[in-house]
């Protein structure tokens, strides 16, 4: 079984996790279980002190080695993400490390062209910015359990996103196709999965944007229209 938490904002953007998981479940070979990431099923046990966050899940990410109990592998996802149409999730599924603590696509020198993204919000610069966007879980991992309730409402953002609990030897890298950043980066045929980073087409700003198409296309095959119409949506 191939364990996936997904990034859910019910206020911002709640079509996104919706679309985000029809693509892994329309491609994917193996079975999978999706679970949202939605803070108001977390209030008997984690309670959000951070005021810097974007979105309603940028912290219990974390919380995901505590959710699957210390043990085994899973995967985490920001919900304003696509797999590209016929992308087998497996394939990430198979490069997963027991060595490894976590496995990320490390954005080199990547400073971002957008100091403002959907709904106003402030896109800051900061070292391994995006890292944290996908991640591919070791839970099991001795140092991950360190990941309790308390220990991630109490440790500052820029810890957690730059993932300080770990030496660097333990952050392994996932191939750059496993999480592009659209607007920021250059799309490629090869790339696997998109992330609308900056705002996904459901907000107007970002409806007709490059690779904008192509999530209306998911989002159509996910809520009943078998074809996008003339404009792609």
């Amino acid at each position: 079984m191939i364990r996936v938490y997904i990034g859910y904002d019910a206020d911002v953007e709640p079509v996104a996790y919706h679309v985000c998981a029809g693509t892994i479940i329309r491609y994917c070979s193996e079975p999978v279980s999706i679970t949202p990431l939605h803070l108001g099923n977390f209030r008997k046990f984690y309670q959000e002190r951070h005021v810097d966050g974007s979105n309603a899940f940028i912290y219990t990410r974390f919380l995901v080695p505590y959710l699957e109990g210390f043990r085994g592998h899973a995967l985490f996802l920001d919900g304003d993400m696509i797999l590209r149409e016929g992308v087998d999730l497996a394939e990430l599924w198979e490069m997963r490390s027991h060595r490894l603590a976590v496995q990320v696509v490390k954005h080199p020198d990547y400073v971002t062209k957008h100091p403002v993204k959907y709904m106003g919000a402030r896109n800051e610069n900061y070292p391994r910015k995006n890292w944290s966007s996908v991640i591919l879980w070791n839970c099991g991992h001795g140092r991950n359990r360190d990941l309790t309730p308390e220990y991630v409402m109490d440790k500052p953002g820029s810890f957690l996103h730059r993932f300080e609990w770990l030496k660097d030897e333990v952050i392994g890298d996932l191939p750059p196709e496993w999480n592009r950043l659209v607007l920021e980066q250059p799309v490629t045929p090869a790339d696997k999965l998109l992330h609308y980073t900056i705002g996904t087409p459901c907000f107007e700003a970002y409806a007709n944007g490059p690779e904008a198409h192509e999530w209306y296309r998911a989002a159509d095959l996910e809520f009943g229209n078998k074809e996008p119409n003339a404009e792609g949506r």
